[in-house]
């Protein structure tokens, strides 16, 4: 029984290579080290010498050919991520995360790849959702449209109903809700999700889209300025840097913690039924972006100051938080961290490295700027 994980040596796919070598599955990891993600191109230590690395981009058609022989269960984890950087770098993002997974699928089905393939998961995103879903108490349930500048020039940043302009009440995003992505990350991951279960429906074998919620955890890349508010803060903070917080800093995420994330793509991979569909997996709790910022200045007793800015970028979402009665009732999946604690271990984690200095998250404010996509209110 051989697994691979495309994208294997990342924050995910470290995380989850540790859980399945514990379990006794042989891995093999194929990552081609993005410089972006990763300080260094090595394996996390305790995966070395307990894995089989194949450094490689997931568009390299022989490499992958070559990772795929012999494998039973497929991770796919390989893509660029981020909203932001996702609405300039529009072709780097379409060519990794739909070319990749094309190569992919192409080779499983016409190259003769790994014929005992009995299941496949890809790794999703709530940002196929956009917005999701709302209520308005009048009209009902809503699935809000992108917001507007001209309103959010306004300081205007929560959705309203389409039919009478009421401020909506936040609903829990189920997988039945439309796809309605706001920035091409999002639909990278919608037409990643939908050619994997394509395939698997296809072919007869499992296949999960995991529309995994903000993962955050002990592990992820301090580095990557374009993704993870909890990393970006967490590096200001220590340098008594000001931390910038947009629109209001109400909007919030359904932050889930890695071991969640790592618990529910196992039981995935493993499910000894059939299936073939999406499933949300978060904590189902919202929390918002301010009081992120706060616990964070507060854990380091920074000096930073918060500044609530009012700016906005072009693709950003208000608001989100997964219904996740599904994947609980198919797979018992109930996520063990809740947030303080979670964020209390990324916290005590991050302190043992030395903090990013803060040129790459100014590039990438300055990159959103120069383009129009990030503004002022």
């Amino acid at each position: 029984m051989t697994t691979l994980i495309t994208g294997g040596a990342g924050f995910i796919g470290s995380a989850l290579a540790l859980r399945l070598i514990a379990s006794e599955k042989k891995v093999r990891i194929l990552d081609n080290f993005s410089p972006q993600i990763h300080s260094k191109a090595e394996l996390n230590h305790a995966l070395k010498g307990h894995v089989e690395l194949v450094v490689a981009d997931i568009r390299d058609r022989d490499a992958l050919k070559g990772a795929l022989q012999g494998v039973t269960e497929i991770i796919h984890l390989a893509a660029e991520t981020g909203t932001g950087q996702s609405m300039y770098e529009i072709d780097r993002y379409f060519n990794v995360n739909v070319q990749g997974t094309a190569v992919l699928l192409d080779l499983l089905q016409n190259d003769q790849c790994a014929q005992s393939l009995k299941s496949i998961v890809v790794a999703s995103s709530r940002a196929v959702y956009g917005e999701g879903a709302y209520e308005c108490s009048i009209h009902g349930v809503q699935y809000p449209t992108e917001r507007t500048a001209e309103k959010m020039s306004q300081g205007a940043f929560d959705p309203v109903c389409a039919h009478c302009g009421l401020k909506l009440t936040l609903l829990p995003t189920s997988e039945s809700a439309p796809f309605m992505p706001m920035s091409f990350y999002g639909l990278t991951k919608q037409v990643q999700e939908q050619a994997v279960l394509l395939y698997a429906k296809t072919r007869g074998i499992n296949g999960f889209g995991l529309r995994y919620q903000n993962v955050y955890g002990p592990g992820q890349s301090l580095k990557n300025p374009y993704t993870g508010i909890l990393a970006v803060f967490s590096n200001l903070a220590r340098q008594n840097l000001d931390i910038d917080i947009y629109e209001d800093g109400l909007e919030s995420r359904d932050f889930v913690y890695i071991d969640d994330i790592v618990d529910a793509t196992v039981k995935s991979v493993s499910y000894a039924e059939n299936f073939v569909g999406p499933l949300n997996v978060g904590s189902g709790v919202a929390v918002d972006v301010r009081h992120v910022a706060e616990e964070i200045k507060s854990y380091f007793a920074s000096n930073s100051n918060i500044k609530v800015t009012g700016a906005y970028r072009m693709g950003d979402i208000r608001h989100n938080v997964a219904d996740i009665s599904q994947i609980s009732n198919l797979l018992g999946f109930d996520p063990q961290v809740q947030f303080k604690e979670g964020l209390k271990n990324f916290l005590d984690w991050a302190s043992e490295h030395e903090a990013v200095d803060g040129s790459g998250y100014l590039k990438s404010v300055t990159e959103l700027a120069s383009r129009g996509l990030m503004r002022n209110s």
